[in-house]
C-alpha cells in the first residue's frame, strides 16, 4: 500500500527544509577552519605565525634592497664627485 502525501504538504516541507538549509550555511564555519563572519561568528584573529612571516618578508626584502645599493655603489652606479683643480684655467 503507497502512501500519498498531498502535495501542499510535501512542497511546504522542502521549502522549510531549504529555509534551514541555507540558516545553517550562514552561521557554520567557511572553509578549512575559517570563522563565520559577524554578526554569526567571532572576530578573526590572524595567527602569530603570520604575522611573524610576514615580519620575516618584510625584513628579507628590505635585506635585498640593501645589498642591491651596496652593489651598485660598489659598481660605480654612484659615483664621488671628482676633485676640482686649483690651477688657474689657460
Amino acid at each position: 500500500m503507497l502512501l500519498r502525501l498531498p502535495d501542499r504538504a510535501y512542497f511546504g516541507g522542502l521549502a522549510v527544509l531549504c529555509l534551514l538549509m541555507v540558516a545553517l550555511a550562514v552561521v557554520w564555519p567557511q572553509g578549512e577552519g575559517a570563522r563565520s563572519p559577524a554578526p554569526f561568528g567571532h572576530a578573526e584573529i590572524t595567527p602569530d605565525y603570520v604575522k611573524v612571516d610576514a615580519r620575516k618578508a618584510r625584513a628579507r626584502l628590505e635585506a635585498e634592497a640593501a645589498i642591491k645599493a651596496a652593489q651598485a655603489r660598489a659598481s660605480g652606479g654612484i659615483q664621488a664627485p671628482e676633485a676640482r683643480s686649483t690651477e688657474p684655467a689657460r
